[in-house]
């Protein structure tokens, strides 16, 4: 595999994570990112196929954090309290101990919970944590959010200001400030495994390097808080994760649920899963990411798509809108009673709520229409809609699939 290959590879697998260690380390997001492009641009100059690093991770870590202080250092005009930051950051002759000894499994947790501190607004806390944890760009956040680009530019330097100013510890609280903490902590790890699981946009259906985080992390979280909305959302991820290799073809594209081939779901992560979601179903209260390890949980027992339990998935999908009230649940839910009731009764459901606004902008919502109405026969209407749908999406193996579609279309 050529060098340049190798590095972007190693870009999508590690960049976040050596991120984060060298926020901790810098204690700065802009000289951290700053100092990551400059580690990556050292390796592109430095390496060779024959000569990558043993630990590359380590190596990326120490050489950002070297070129960091050494740009403070070498600034002709600085102050005082820049050269004490720089001579404090980097004494001399640690950059070997740094590789060797670096602790670097909670980092990105440590992200996580200085993006979610309660003194970031919501909004800025989300925007903040897919640029630094996911590494979306400002476009992708906005097209998630459905706000403009500069709203969401604007909310990252806000959130990276309010760190600086109100000097927010870079740490992961003590377990007393746990409880408080967990559903905005909860709520990035589940953005985080969204993106893995289903990218929104590029090349490829998933990003495993994301999913895999996602779901380290929410291990991580388990073991320092026994809970089971912790134990809902990891049972979730991981049978949610188990159907990965059945989710694309040998050529990246797009294979549905119903046709997959259950032989490659992953039976080790099913069972994990399973265990969890019982876990999460048997506690006191049952929340929404319980209810969702129940309907993944439903999927991962059938046997067969045609053995599928259909009403049930229905069912918790009643539940979870209660929990949880989200026009994208109830997107999900048209397609569940669509499988029970018929296409017909899966369209009423999409129709109205694109005539209440509410998904005009999702693609999905165009895409669920159409294979509705493809169903029912009334391909001029369908057309349309696959034509919306693929005007919205971004992520190229959708787009291949929409575009199968509209071409079965036309050939009947």
């Amino acid at each position: 595999m050529p060098l340049t290959e190798i590095i972007d590879a190693l870009y999508r697998k590690e960049s976040r994570r050596v991120l984060a260690t060298l926020i901790r380390l810098l204690g700065d997001f802009d000289r951290a990112e700053e100092a990551l492009h400059d580690a990556f641009a050292a390796a592109a100059q430095q390496w060779t196929a024959d000569t990558i690093p043993a630990n590359p991770h380590a190596w990326l870590v120490s050489t950002g954090r070297f070129r960091a202080i050494d740009h403070i250092r070498r600034r002709v005009r600085f102050d005082a309290a820049e050269r004490d930051i720089g001579d404090s950051l980097y004494p001399e002759g640690e950059m070997i101990a740094i590789a060797e000894t670096e602790e670097i499994e909670d980092d990105m947790l440590r992200l996580i919970f200085t993006c979610c501190h309660p003194v970031i607004p919501a909004e800025a806390q989300m925007a903040m944590a897919l640029r630094e944890v996911c590494g979306l760009t400002t476009e992708e956040i906005a097209h998630a959010f459905l706000v403009p680009a500069p709203t969401v530019a604007q909310r990252i330097v806000r959130a990276k200001n309010r760190i600086r100013s109100a000097q927010i510890p870079y740490e992961v609280p003590a377990k007393a400030e746990l409880p408080q903490r967990l559903a905005q902590v909860l709520h990035v790890i589940y953005l985080v495994f969204n993106e893995g699981y289903s990218a929104s946009s590029g090349a490829t259906i998933t990003r495993a390097d994301l999913a895999a985080e996602a779901i380290r992390l929410g291990r991580l979280l388990l073991t320092l808080m026994p809970d089971t909305e912790v134990a809902g959302l990891l049972a979730m991820m991981l049978l949610q994760d188990s159907r990965r290799l059945a989710r694309a073809s040998a050529a990246g594209d797009l294979i549905l649920l119903a046709d997959q081939d259950r032989a490659l779901w992953d039976s080790a992560k099913i069972r994990e899963g399973l265990h969890f979601s019982a876990e999460a179903m048997a506690g006191e209260s049952v929340d929404s990411y319980a209810l969702q390890a129940a309907i993944a949980a439903e999927h991962a027992r059938a046997a067969t798509a045609r053995e599928t339990d259909w009403r049930q998935i229905a069912a918790l999908y009643d539940l979870l809108l209660i929990a949880h009230p989200s026009p994208v649940i109830e997107l999900n839910r048209a397609v569940a009673i669509s499988m029970c009731d018929g296409p017909a009764a899966g369209l009423g459901i999409v129709d109205g709520l694109l005539a209440e606004n509410r998904l005009t902008g999702y693609h999905l919502a165009h895409a669920a229409r159409a294979d509705f109405l493809r169903q029912l026969e009334r391909p001029d209407e369908a057309r349309q809609a696959y034509e919306k749908a693929l005007s919205l999406c971004q992520q190229e193996p959708e787009k291949a699939f929409l575009r199968k579609r509209l071409a079965e279309l036309d050939a009947r």
